[in-house]
């Protein structure tokens, strides 16, 4: 399949996971604290986790009633399917996407309650991974998986990371960009994990959602609106200074990290004030560094691009667009399915760069050079 000649591959699309899958698939020691699925019309989000609501906080009655006419209307045929694998890739088809990395929905919910129990955490990954396996084998040419970890238990995470890519074949591994228990994401802690998503060769996705029961920037505000615009960039941007300026990228220089969903256009500035920095103070706080930041970038990061996201421009200007891989976001509620590939097509930008976006840079990313 080759949408105006482009082959497409979609570095984040996401599934929406059955409300049961971890009663199905959970160990069967955790099966009554494992994830339960909130039965409203956003239930592809909230779980009750061992009596704790995982996010917090929702969108208001009003406005999630205007969503769901909205949703009903574009995504009929995956609803009616109860969004099994083949509604998948007939939403693939429609789209004109070749093949897809799939990332969760429920599942960015599953771990995002600060000081789980660590054993509840790494059954509810494994349990996940484990569902993620089945629901790819249905076209397993053209449907991915990332594996979900554990940040709650470094030991258990290399554990499932090792599991879910040798076992499973997952294609990468993911966590959400929100600190948990206080460690930053450079703490020596999770260096063993960080060298063995390295020594696997599989990318390291940072993901982030809405409403979590984590620090998050956004957390101050009362409004979706507000907390939206964000908790996803501007927790991309944390974690990225945090690999980058904490020297995680010095330490591991095979690992590839995607920072996913949380727009492209604020990386120029970044990086450019992280070169500042590093000039000013972080030669002399930080003389394990031997790059400078934007040089870290360039070498082991990706970014993923909203469909039209015209501020993303500059990175092409800047040299940067080896860097930036393309997501239709499916099926959330702010994605541009079926029309996402159409609007990328008539961004600002120039036909080659374009189709490194659409495939070269997600392919390298997910090792399918």
């Amino acid at each position: 399949m080759a949408k105006n000649g482009f082959k497409v591959m979609d570095s984040d699309m996401h599934v929406i996971e059955p409300a049961d899958l971890w009663m199905r698939y959970i160990d069967p020691t955790f099966r009554d604290r494992g994830p339960k699925g909130i039965d409203r019309w956003m239930g592809d989000m909230q779980l009750d986790i061992d009596g704790v609501k995982s996010p917090p906080n929702m969108p208001s009655d009003a406005w999630e009633a205007s969503k769901a006419r909205e949703l009903d209307e574009r995504y009929v045929d995956s609803v009616a399917s109860n969004w099994d694998s083949a509604s998948q890739v007939r939403a693939m088809d429609k789209e004109g996407v070749d093949l897809s990395v799939l990332y969760p929905s429920r599942g960015l919910y599953a771990l995002a309650i600060d000081g789980m129990d660590p054993p509840l955490a790494a059954a509810i990954a494994r349990a996940y991974n484990r569902w993620m396996h089945d629901f790819c084998d249905h076209a397993p040419k053209r449907l991915y998986g990332a594996a979900m970890i554990s940040p709650f238990d470094a030991e258990t995470a290399v554990i499932e990371a090792r599991r879910s890519v040798q076992e499973l074949g997952l294609k990468a591994i993911f966590v959400r960009p929100n600190i948990v228990n206080g460690r930053n994401w450079h703490d020596p802690y999770y260096d063993p994990l960080w060298r063995q998503i390295q020594d696997l060769g599989v990318p390291l996705g940072f993901h982030e959602g809405a409403w979590a029961g984590l620090p998050q920037v956004g957390s101050r505000f009362e409004t979706y609106m507000m907390h939206h615009v964000c908790c996803h960039p501007m927790e991309m941007m944390l974690a990225t200074v945090s690999m980058i300026g904490g020297g995680v990228l010095e330490r591991f220089p095979d690992l590839q990290v995607g920072f996913l969903e949380g727009n492209c256009s604020w990386v120029p500035w970044l990086v450019w004030r992280l070169d500042e920095h590093f000039e000013l103070s972080g030669r002399f706080e930080s003389p394990e560094l031997k790059l400078e930041p934007q040089e870290y970038f360039k070498r082991q990061c990706y970014v993923s691009i909203e469909a039209d996201e015209e501020p993303a421009r500059f990175l092409e200007q800047c040299g940067l667009e080896h860097t930036v891989v393309f997501s239709t976001d499916y099926p959330h509620n702010d994605a541009k399915y079926p029309h996402a590939l159409d609007l990328f097509l008539t961004m600002p930008l120039s036909e080659k760069t374009k189709g490194k976006i659409l495939w070269d840079n997600c392919a390298r990313l997910y090792g399918f050079n």
